[in-house]
C-alpha cells in the first residue's frame, strides 16, 4: 500500500476571562470520542483508492486521509487581586478530542493474507491517531502550569496580554510536537509495516502449530 499519513487539526485556544475571585489551582478537563467511516474493496489496492476517496477531509492539506484526529482547546482564566497585583486565579483547560477511523465492510470475507494487511494497517492507524490524542493531553496539562506560572500584573489589561501571549506560544509548541510526530511516522512508514507484518503472520503461524 502507498504510504499512510494521518494529519490532525488544531483549534486555537478560546480564554473566557471571568469574576476575579477564587485562588490558584487548574483543572484539565479532557474528552475522548472515536467516529467511524465505513469503506470497501476487494484487494489492497482497492483498499488503499477507499481509503483516499472516503477518509475525513483535511483543511490543512485539501486532501482525503486514512484517519484523523480533531483536536480542539478551550478553558476559563480567572484573576484575582493579589498584593494588589492581578494575578491569575483559576486556569482550567479543556480539550476535545475525536479520532475518526476506518472501518472495512469485507473484513469477515477477505482472505486470509489480506485480512493480515488490514488488521496489520487498521491497529497502525489507530495506534497512530490515539497517539496525537496523548500529545495534546500533554500540552493540555502544559499549558495550565503556564498560566498558573504567570507572574503578576499591574493590572489585569496586562495580565491578559501575558496570558494571550502564553496561550498563542502554547499551541504553537503543541502544532509543532504534532507536525513532528507525522514527520517521523511517515519517514518510517515502510520498515515499521513491514515489521508489523512480520511479527503478526510468525503470530498467526505459532497460534496454528
Amino acid at each position: 500500500m502507498s504510504l499512510v499519513r494521518v494529519p490532525f487539526k488544531a483549534a486555537l485556544l478560546a480564554l473566557l476571562v471571568t469574576v476575579p475571585v477564587g485562588s490558584a489551582s487548574g483543572e484539565t478537563v479532557m474528552s475522548k470520542s472515536f467516529s467511524y467511516f465505513s469503506i470497501g474493496g476487494r484487494t489492497a489496492a482497492d483498499l488503499d483508492k477507499a481509503l483516499s476517496k472516503a477518509g475525513p477531509m483535511m483543511k490543512s492539506t485539501g486532501a482525503r486521509h486514512p484517519g484523523a484526529t480533531r483536536i480542539k482547546f478551550g478553558g476559563t482564566i480567572t484573576y484575582v487581586n493579589r498584593g494588589g497585583r492581578c494575578a491569575v486565579g483559576v486556569a482550567r483547560v479543556t480539550l476535545s478530542t475525536r479520532i475518526i477511523l476506518p472501518r472495512w465492510k469485507y473484513r469477515k470475507q477477505a482472505s486470509r493474507d489480506l485480512a493480515l494487511v488490514w488488521d496489520t494497517l487498521s491497529s497502525d492507524i489507530k495506534r497512530h491517531e490515539e497517539r496525537h490524542a496523548e500529545i495534546a493531553r500533554n500540552h493540555a496539562r502544559k499549558m495550565e502550569k503556564t498560566f498558573l506560572a504567570l507572574k503578576p500584573q499591574a493590572d489585569c489589561e496586562k495580565m491578559q496580554e501575558n496570558v494571550t501571549r502564553a496561550s498563542v506560544e502554547a499551541i504553537a509548541s503543541h502544532d509543532k510536537d504534532q507536525a513532528r510526530f507525522d514527520r517521523t511516522e511517515a519517514a518510517n512508514f515502510d520498515k515499521r509495516m513491514i515489521r508489523l507484518l512480520q511479527y503478526r503472520l510468525e503470530t498467526l503461524k505459532k497460534t496454528q502449530r
